[in-house]
């Protein structure tokens, strides 16, 4: 392998390992949103039957 090469396979693995580090985060950030959102709804709902309407 020349040495361009080389340096261009370095950037592309680089590169690609940024991709995987964003996924992982953004999978993350998705996982803990949803279950904030479940967690507000079963609270809305428990105030919902706890305090009676007018």
């Amino acid at each position: 392998m020349t040495l361009p090469r080389i340096l261009l396979l370095c950037i592309l693995v680089t590169s690609m390992g940024g991709c995987a580090v964003i996924a992982v985060a953004d999978a993350a950030v998705t996982v803990v949103a949803t279950g904030v959102k479940a967690t507000v709804k079963a609270a809305g709902a428990l105030a919902d039957a706890v305090i009676p309407d007018k």
